[in-house]
C-alpha cells in the first residue's frame, strides 16, 4: 500500500511541473527557454526534494530572468495594462506571429535579449510605413541620423528602415552597444532607445547611487519614458503568461509554490478492508 501511495504522489508532482511548464506563448512567440527558468525553488529552498511534496505552482505568474529581479515594482502596472489593453495586447501578438521569429533569429545573432522583440509593437504596430511626429520611420522608428550610423540607408527611392530584417539588424546592433554602455540593464537600453541616451545618461548622474538601474533614475525621466518602459515590461511578462492572459487567470497573488497534501501510508485503508470481508 505504500508504494501505491508513493507512485500516487509522485504522479501529482510531476504533472504540476508539466502543467507549470507548459505555455503556448512558446509555440505564439519566440523566447529562448532559459530566459523563462524560474529560479523561485532554488531561491526559497536549494534543499528541497520531491518528498516535501512542495512543488512549483502552476498559476505563479513568471518573469523572464532579465525582468524579474523588480517584479514588485512592476506588477500592478501589468495588471492594470493587461486588463485596459487586451484587445491591443492580443492583436499585437497575432500581428506579430510572421516578426517574432526573425527578430529572435537575429538577436541571437548579435547576443542581445530576446525581450527586445517586444518594441515594434510597441514602436509602430509593425507598420512598416509608420512616421512620428518627429519623423522616425519604420518598424522601429529610427530616426535618420541614428539609422544611418547604424547602416540603414536612407532615400526617396527606397527606405531601409521599412524593411523589418535589415532594421532589426540595425535595432540588434543599438542595444548590442547600449547593452555594453549599461553594464547589461535591459530596462537602461530601452530608455535611451525612446529618449536618447544623453537623457539616460544625464538622468544615471542625477541619481545619488553608485551603481544606478531604471529604477533609482525613473523619476529623472520623461513621463513618456517612463510608460514606454513599463508598457516593455508588461507586454513581455504577458508573453510569458499568455494562456494565464488568454483565460483571466493573471493572477499576481498565486504563491510561488504550493505543497500537495500528504496522505499518511501507516493508515489502513478501510474499503479495501471492507472488500475483504
Amino acid at each position: 500500500m505504500k508504494t501505491i501511495q508513493s507512485k500516487s504522489l509522485l504522479s501529482l508532482i510531476i504533472i504540476f511541473f508539466i502543467i507549470g511548464f507548459s505555455t503556448s506563448a512558446k509555440e505564439l512567440i519566440s523566447y529562448n527557454v532559459a530566459n523563462y527558468s524560474d529560479s523561485t525553488l532554488d531561491s526559497i529552498n536549494p534543499n528541497i526534494h520531491l518528498k516535501s511534496a512542495l512543488v512549483k505552482n502552476p498559476g505563479w505568474v513568471v518573469y523572464p530572468v532579465s525582468l524579474q529581479e523588480h517584479r514588485d515594482e512592476s506588477k500592478e502596472y501589468v495588471k492594470k495594462y493587461s486588463k485596459e489593453q487586451r484587445s491591443y495586447i492580443i492583436y499585437m501578438f497575432n500581428r506579430g506571429k510572421k516578426y517574432f521569429p526573425k527578430a529572435t533569429d537575429i538577436f541571437d545573432k548579435y547576443d542581445v535579449p530576446d525581450e527586445f522583440q517586444m518594441l515594434p509593437a510597441l514602436e509602430s504596430n509593425f507598420n512598416p510605413n509608420a512616421v512620428s511626429n518627429a519623423g522616425a520611420v519604420g518598424y522601429w522608428q529610427f530616426m535618420g541620423e541614428l539609422a544611418s550610423e547604424y547602416g540603414l540607408s536612407i532615400s526617396h527611392k527606397n527606405d531601409e528602415r521599412k524593411n523589418f530584417t535589415k532594421s532589426t539588424v540595425a535595432a540588434a546592433k543599438f542595444f548590442r552597444d547600449q547593452l555594453n554602455t549599461f553594464n547589461d540593464d535591459i530596462l537602461l537600453a530601452v530608455a535611451a532607445f525612446n529618449c536618447g541616451m544623453g537623457r539616460v545618461s544625464s538622468a544615471l548622474k542625477k541619481s545619488s547611487k553608485s551603481n544606478p538601474d531604471f529604477w533609482d533614475i525613473k523619476e529623472y525621466l520623461p513621463k513618456e519614458t517612463r510608460i514606454f518602459v513599463m508598457k516593455f515590461i508588461s507586454l513581455n511578462v504577458i508573453a510569458a503568461n499568455y494562456d494565464k492572459f488568454l483565460n483571466h487567470k493573471l493572477n499576481f497573488n498565486e504563491p510561488p509554490l504550493i505543497q500537495l497534501a500528504q496522505v499518511d501510508s501507516s493508515r489502513k485503508d478501510i474499503s479495501l478492508n471492507k472488500n475483504s470481508l
